[in-house]
């Protein structure tokens, strides 16, 4: 690999921490609890990314999602320029920007901004969905069309070209400057399904898979980006981080317990009644009929939660049969204390650095 090259696939994937078999992330929806309010869940991803930074997690994601009470990274851009002032090494980006919700040229200024201000440290991860109901989707484009999901491909090349101002002669926007342009942010393709993944492909770009709500489709995204993957300036072999849903707690109890809690609001979310995330007691008790049981089954069998040990365990086991190149764990756990708790056992198991 050229030396240019090399340098390139080192800030993609970064020098692997402590002792776990790939690099482990951590993706953050900023969730907000049941007695909580957007203010104090924004200062727990803080003391979260802060926390992450110390315990030697390699990148933090935060997402995109709109008109959602349980969730307050509706900005990712801004939320970003937070997190990245008040940590120093930590690489800090987007799981991800919803393309289709923003000018390219918009996301070309932030990400370029957010690159100058904290050279190195910037992942611009992308994705085609909404990350929210139509209704919201129309009131932040200002249209009445259709989403936008089928014009990703044609968004994204005029996103790449804002960033290294490389539009060929001719082209319409040939003189327009994305500026600060100080140099690029690592550009990802997400995904839920097989469409990002042959994009990611075609294009030689980074890939990373939403397992943690797309599970039956990982194998099979993974295996077409594998397959179909062209070598580029940006990596000259297949790279691909999969989301998975991560609690570990004390007691094999506890976890499976706060594991409820993330599934219920998962289901709350599916059948269009979002809300903030419920507590233990509130799970507890929560009357499931016997569909809404099947449902979170379903969801708990391909989330990971146990004992720090019990989750090592699951987290390596899941790296090793979909060959994943790095995890990015995510647990939308209602209270302050007990969310960052996680994190750490997770880090003590692997005996991080």
């Amino acid at each position: 690999m050229a030396n240019d090259e090399a340098e390139t696939e080192n800030v993609i994937a970064g020098t692997r921490k402590g002792r776990a078999p790939v690099p482990l992330s951590v993706l953050d929806l900023a969730p907000i609890g049941v007695d909580s309010t957007p203010t104090e869940a924004l200062r727990t991803s803080t003391k979260l990314a802060q926390l992450c930074e110390r315990l030697g997690y390699h990148r933090y994601w935060v997402a995109e999602h709109h008109g959602m009470p349980g969730i307050a990274s509706s900005s990712p851009a801004v939320l970003i320029a937070h997190l990245a002032a008040h940590t120093s090494t930590l690489r800090i980006g987007s799981g991800g920007v919803m393309l289709p919700n923003h000018a390219p040229l918009v996301a070309a200024e932030q990400f370029g901004m957010l690159e100058a201000l904290h050279p190195g440290r910037i992942d611009l991860g992308v994705g085609r969905a909404p990350g929210t109901d139509q209704a919201t989707a129309r009131a932040l484009r200002r249209s009445s069309g259709p989403a936008g999901a089928d014009d990703f491909p044609e968004q994204l090349a005029e996103l790449e070209a804002f960033l290294g101002a490389d539009f060929p002669a001719g082209h319409p926007y040939a003189d327009v400057q994305a500026v600060p342009a100080a140099g690029m942010p690592a550009v990802w393709l997400l995904g839920s399904s097989g469409f990002s993944a042959q994009l990611a492909a075609l294009l030689g770009r980074p890939f990373s898979f939403a397992h943690h709500f797309s599970a039956q489709n990982t194998m099979p995204a993974l295996a077409l980006y594998r397959e179909r993957f062209q070598p580029s300036a940006v990596l000259d072999r297949p790279y691909a981080s999969i989301g998975v849903h991560a609690i570990a707690a004390d007691t094999e109890e506890l976890a499976y317990r706060l594991s409820r809690t993330v599934g219920l609001n998962m289901l709350r979310l599916r059948r269009g009644s979002p809300g903030r995330v419920p507590s233990l007691r509130e799970a507890d008790e929560y009357p499931y009929t016997e569909a809404e049981e099947e449902f979170l089954a379903n969801w708990l069998s391909t989330a990971v939660y146990g004992t720090p040990e019990s989750v090592r365990t699951q987290l390596d086991e899941l790296a090793e049969r979909t060959g994943a190149d790095e995890l990015m764990i995510t647990a939308n756990i209602y209270a302050e204390d007990v969310r960052l708790r996680s994190f750490e056992l997770i880090a003590k198991a692997y005996e991080m650095s």
